[in-house]
């Protein structure tokens, strides 16, 4: 590169950069927060332009400014936040469990709003619990619960969608979930995977790649005969077999790699399947998922037999696996309990679902806190909205999004209080109203991620984690 041509490059920069800056200091007078967020994309292009001029002076090509653009495609300008949760076990009632039976019961209420069930005093005074709870009242000193989170949409897709997403469901883009979010900010700990999803999932990843989404077990640790379905060796294949052919591939992918000047879509496939195979073989990974290794005693302390209707051995060993990923160094678990959608047969609903429910959540609690994980890991449970304020006339609730409530403990928030509250019928909040970006704020600060922190999309249009919101201060320790 001749001197002239250096000067009027540096020129250009220069130049590029003050119409940016202008640009960036118009943008900041008289509009709303919607467009002022648009800044941060700003800064980012001015790293651009620098960046273009770094590679131009250093000889690189264009190629060489795309493959960086693309090494960065969904990355952060964001430094982390210190967060006490180290985990997250997210636990799912899907259907929308009826908070007046469980977690703010209105026992003063006039019997059409009030229900089937009486109450259960707490281990903290002045707090009750619905009558069907009494295990989980004993534990109420090591929660927190929000009975004033308010939702938008009363439809169980929609609301799922803004419960475990962090946005409004939309056709023109697919968000990830939390546990999503958290493996592409964290990814793994050790030979775990960074998220895990106790069962099936689908669809998680929204518009991050693919790569972000949760190992699934595939089965449901109540089964008989348990397995994770990917840590099994295909049919007939000995682990002496498996490790011989492994060590061929080995051979012809490193014949490749010397023919490859640069690195290869080979490199990006070796990496998935280095670590599949360190799973298959790793012992502390099979270790993690083998519930046969854990005491009979521990089994039943969570419910394990004991609740034949509701499938009790189902949440007692979905829980029991959950805090054993957790201790093995698992960062996010998702596991889903029960179908709470009573539009009919409220009392019979809970009646069969959430004696077992119950038993193993005031466990997992107890056992956390026992070993010292709990102050580690941030525990929430959750459906997508709440239910009606007055029975209906087939004895349910139907669907409700103004006012439900959430547990969560751990994770660095306070023990033994209720934050917020509904009115008199359960209709809309009384105070403290927790719109779900605060919820979600909450959550994401607690393991130590910036909420407003912005990611890429496909297209690179950025993005930030969430809808809004501001962490609730009222709550953490």
């Amino acid at each position: 590169m001749t001197l002239i041509a250096l000067v009027n490059l540096c020129l250009t920069f220069y130049h590029t950069y003050r119409r940016m800056n202008s640009a960036s200091n118009q943008s900041n007078q008289g509009f709303p927060s919607s467009v002022r967020a648009h800044r941060r994309d700003v800064r980012a292009h001015r790293r651009d332009v620098l960046r273009v001029g770094s590679l131009a002076l250093g000889g690189l090509t264009l190629a060489d400014l795309f493959r960086a653009q693309g090494v960065r495609g969904d990355q952060k300008w964001y430094d982390s936040v210190d967060g006490p949760a180290k985990s997250v076990i997210q636990i799912i009632l899907p259907g929308a469990v009826s908070a007046q039976e469980s977690w703010n019961p209105k026992p003063e209420s006039p019997l059409e709003y009030r229900g089937p069930f009486g109450v259960n005093q707490t281990s903290v005074s002045g707090i009750v619990l619905g009558e069907m709870m009494p295990q989980t009242a004993k534990v109420v000193d090591k929660l927190t619960i929000l009975r004033s989170v308010v939702g938008k949409i009363p439809d169980h897709g929609a609301g799922q969608y803004h419960m475990f997403r962090g946005y409004p469901m939309t056709p023109a883009l697919k968000h990830p979930t939390i546990g999503s979010v958290v493996n592409h900010e964290y990814q793994s700990r050790g030979e775990l995977p960074g998220y895990l999803v106790i069962g099936d999932s689908k669809d998680e990843t929204g518009y991050l790649s693919p790569k972000y989404g949760p190992f699934t077990t595939g089965a449901d640790p109540a089964s008989s005969g348990f397995q994770v379905r990917d840590l099994r060796l295909p049919g007939g294949v000995t682990m002496d077999a498996f490790e011989s052919r492994k060590r061929m591939r080995d051979a012809i992918n490193a014949q490749f790699r010397a023919l490859e000047s640069n690195a290869s879509p080979l490199d990006t496939m070796d990496a998935y399947y280095q670590r599949a195979y360190r799973m298959m073989t790793s012992q502390s990974v099979r270790d993690a998922f083998d519930l046969s290794k854990e005491p009979e005693q521990i089994k039943q302390r969570y419910g394990k037999d004991q609740f034949y209707r509701g499938s009790g051995s189902q949440a007692a060993l979905r829980m029991l696996l959950a805090r054993r990923l957790v201790e093995a160094g698992a960062r996010f678990v998702t596991l889903r309990y029960g179908q709470w959608d009573d539009h009919s047969a409220l009392q019979t609903s809970f009646e069969q679902q959430m004696p077992a429910f119950d038993h193993a959540f005031a466990a997992l609690i107890n056992d956390l806190d026992e070993r010292g994980l709990l102050d580690s890991t941030l525990v929430w449970v959750a459906s997508e909205f709440g239910r009606t304020p007055k029975i209906n006339q087939v004895a349910g609730r139907d669907h409700w999004s103004r006012v439900f409530s959430i547990a969560m403990a751990g994770g660095g928030l306070k023990r033994g209080m209720i934050y917020g509250d509904s009115d008199a019928t359960s209709t809309d909040p009384a105070r403290d109203a927790v719109p779900l970006a605060d919820l979600h704020a909450t959550i994401y600060r607690q393991i130590g991620i910036n909420s407003d922190k912005e990611l890429m999309t496909a297209g690179k249009r950025p993005i930030e984690i969430i809808d809004g919101g501001k962490p609730i201060d009222a709550i953490v320790a």
